[in-house]
């Protein structure tokens, strides 16, 4: 996405057109043409309109500027601040992280870029006093392990751009979780490609769905922060398909995203914005890809490799490559038709996703309640129960509840970064001084306190609080308290890795001291990755919430009454200890260059060989017989289910049939998941099936195996395979929990290309 360098780079980008070029654009207004027609087929009205600009027109659509101004912050910038960065908003800019200016005598829009996936984001300078629904984090939505929460995700997020004037949206990021520590795992969707496909899709075709068109990114394997702009990704051809590309390819093949913007590093030598083998020969050859590939923000290393590589559009950067298109074309250096193809592939975005048809103009409304409404129910979805001694749901007889935990009294976190939202309500920023510019790169909350929302819900109760700060003091507390409950947060944000996997601040300390004095304590995580638990053995509940948006404390006190029942599942595995991750240690990790969005950090080149291949995360357990603290998939409820009548149908397909009844004594929701192992290969999740079911209800499902996940890559044939034999499976509640095993003989098959 626009990566943060992003706040630096994108806002030093002038990128100006030639006078020349700009010059030639100001011809008469041209007649109306065939891509006025709604009724024709798109590719028909895009070449009419791409033919109708001159040359100097169709170079125009090939480079962003920035569309927002630090100068509309109204502080006074620190003397670090380069003048360029002091340059005013460009004119006819609404205030976004890059602008396209419109060519109006063919009357084609401007194109409006924001952030991200976490809804229409803006970190505080890009439009000055705008407020937004705040969904979820990306990975709390993968929790849900549900198509539809990704899809009502998607509309809102491209209802309220819409409705801002926004036509670009830089939203649909399914980078898979290679990394743990990475700081930017919460805009991501797990560590699996089938699930982060599907949702990815989802969520692309619900933005796109309201005229507006989506981006999905950073292609490809961009896992960390640390050296972003320099690692070298290294992995081979049949790893890569099997896993990062794979979770691009499904959610293409299902979202159809107008836009893929390329990530910042290397991959196998070549940095990914000039990289033939990902743009040229995998997304516009093998996949048959028709939309636009910009780069992220300050992703371009030149021009003509650029774009014969297949890269479409430079997005904003210190260094513009891009601005000699017209010079490189006169020389003969790049082809004419190179740069109307270019154009092409934007425009025919542009009218496929319904953009010039249906204008965004900003002043649309927005239904705030119904909005925030809406993002209260996908964190209940996400939200997962870890660990339950019959603590939860609290007891409507429990009369006294310590709540400790400084930030428990402030909101919710919301991750950093380029992503981040302002939500309705506005933002607390945890930093000393709220007026100055490095405040906006502190960690940020929600200003809808957990602590509150907890009352509320409990208004025979009392609540009393404690903020942790003396581990004794909270101890006394809890002691004095029925139940106690922890809220632990860890902060993340673009552009910072982690060292480890345990909480900051001296919280897993505060924990155990409070576990100590009251076995009934209740854990509510706030993370946006996976973290340790010494104290485990220690408390009686674990939930983790995530990142949980807009009406995040409300969400969370739902699951702990028990107003609303859990049934999130984990989209990431959460380990033992670093000890059991393929890198014990983040590549590259240097604990002084871990600043927000990569400003002013300068890394040496180095290769990242990610010996896991395409056996990432559960899969990786697996392999190497490790047990993770949690495993993939994993989320428990306040109801029990048992599984039973396995029967399966196999062949040239695997679809398999179970009965699924709950147990207990009240409903709940169920996520029964498939796992396939190809002959000599580990399990990999092929399919799953979300059931609410009532106290006593049996209902049979049947999950068929994607057949995607069937077939393995073979390198040397350079095809994707399905050896005939027999492929073990089971149907579980976890990657770690089988229930139901099998075993299925398959036929053979081959796929050359793209499936």
């Amino acid at each position: 996405m626009k990566d943060m360098m992003k706040v630096a780079m994108a806002i030093m980008a002038t990128t100006a057109m030639p006078t020349q070029l700009w010059a030639q654009s100001a011809n008469a207004t041209a007649k109306p043409g065939k891509w006025t027609d709604a009724s024709l087929p798109v590719e028909e009205r895009a070449t009419a309109l791409v033919d109708a600009m001159t040359p100097a027109e169709q170079a125009s659509l090939t480079q962003s500027t920035v569309g927002a101004s630090l100068l509309d912050l109204g502080v006074a910038l620190p003397s670090f601040i380069p003048e360029s960065m002091r340059i005013p908003k460009p004119a006819g800019s609404i205030g976004t992280a890059g602008y396209v200016r419109a060519i109006p005598r063919v009357d084609f829009p401007a194109l409006h870029l924001a952030d991200a996936s976490l809804g229409v984001a803006d970190i505080g300078y890009l439009r000055p006093g705008q407020q937004s629904t705040a969904l979820p984090s990306t990975l709390s939505l993968a929790a849900t392990f549900d198509p539809a929460q990704a899809r009502a995700a998607g509309d809102l997020i491209g209802r309220e751009a819409f409705a801002k004037g926004i036509n670009v949206m830089l939203a649909g990021g399914v980078n898979l979780a290679r990394e743990p520590r990475n700081g930017r795992n919460f805009e991501y969707l797990g560590e699996d490609p089938l699930l982060g496909g599907r949702l990815v899709g989802e969520q692309i075709a619900g933005i796109q769905q309201h005229h507006v068109a989506a981006t999905i990114k950073h292609f490809a394997v961009n896992p960390q922060e640390s050296g972003r702009f320099v690692y070298d990704a290294r992995l081979s051809d049949a790893a890569l398909r099997e896993s990062d590309l794979l979770a691009f390819e499904i959610g293409i093949k299902a979202g159809r995203p107008a836009s893929v913007m390329c990530a910042y590093n290397k991959v196998n030598g070549a940095y990914a914005c000039e990289n033939p083998y990902l743009l040229r020969d995998v997304l516009k050859g093998d996949w048959n890809y028709p939309g636009w590939v910009m780069s992220d923000w300050g992703a371009v290393h030149s021009l003509k490799p650029s774009i014969d590589a297949g890269l479409d559009q430079q997005s904003p950067q210190d260094v513009n490559y891009f601005d000699g298109i017209e010079n490189a074309v006169a020389a003969g250096e790049l082809k004419a038709g190179q740069v109307r193809e270019m154009a092409l592939r934007i425009v025919r975005s542009m009218i496929a996703v319904g953009a010039l048809d249906h204008r965004a103009v900003p002043g649309g409304t927005i239904d705030r309640e119904a909005h925030s409404a809406k993002a209260q129910a996908m964190a209940e979805a996400g939200i997962v129960l870890l660990k339950n001694d019959g603590v939860l749901p609290l007891a409507k007889t429990a009369r006294r509840i310590a709540v400790i935990g400084r930030t428990a009294a402030i909101g919710v976190p919301i991750g950093g970064g380029s992503s981040q939202v302002i939500p309705w309500g506005g933002v607390h920023r945890d930093a000393p001084d709220q007026a100055s510019l490095t405040a906006l790169l502190a960690p940020s909350y929600t200003r809808g306190a957990p602590l509150k929302a907890l009352q509320a819900a409990m208004p025979g109760a009392t609540v009393t609080f404690d903020d942790g700060s003396d581990p004794a003091r909270a101890a006394a507390a809890a002691k004095a308290a029925d139940i106690a409950i922890v809220y632990a947060v860890k902060p993340e944000v673009e552009g910072v890795d982690h060292a480890d996997l345990s909480l900051p601040a001296g919280q897993d300390a505060l924990i155990d001291a409070v576990a100590g004095a009251n076995r009934r304590t209740v854990v509510v995580l706030e993370t946006g990755n996976p973290v340790t638990m010494p104290w485990l053995g220690k408390v009686g509940a674990v939930m983790e919430a995530w990142f949980a948006g807009q009406r995040g404390g409300e969400a969370i006190a739902a699951i702990l009454t028990g107003a609303s029942a859990p049934q999130g599942r984990l989209p990431i595995s959460f380990p033992a200890g670093t000890d059991q991750l393929p890198h014990k240690t983040v590549t590259g990790y240097d604990p002084a260059k871990q600043r927000p969005l990569g400003i002013g950090v300068t890394y040496d080149p180095f290769p990242i060989d990610y010996v896991e291949g395409s056996d990432i995360g559960y899969r990786w357990y697996e392999k190497t017989g490790a047990k993770p603290l949690f495993p993939f998939g994993y989320g428990l409820t306040y109801t029990s289910f048992a599984y039973t009548g396995l029967s399966k149908a196999d062949g040239a397909a695997l679809t398999v049939k179970a009965r699924i009844t709950n147990t207990g004594k009240r409903e709940g929701t169920e996520v029964a998941q498939l796992y396939v192992a190809p002959p000599g290969r580990t399990h990999r999740l092929a399919g799953w099936a979300k059931v609410t079911l009532k106290p006593g209800e049996t209902r049979e499902v049947t999950i068929a195996a994607d057949p995607w996940l069937l077939l393995s890559y073979d390198d040397g044939a350079k095809q994707w395979v399905r050896p005939a034999g027999d492929y073990r499976f089971f149907v579980g509640k976890s990657a770690g929990e089988p229930v139901l095993t099998g075993t299925a003989t398959l036929t053979a098959a081959t796929q050359a290309r793209s499936r």
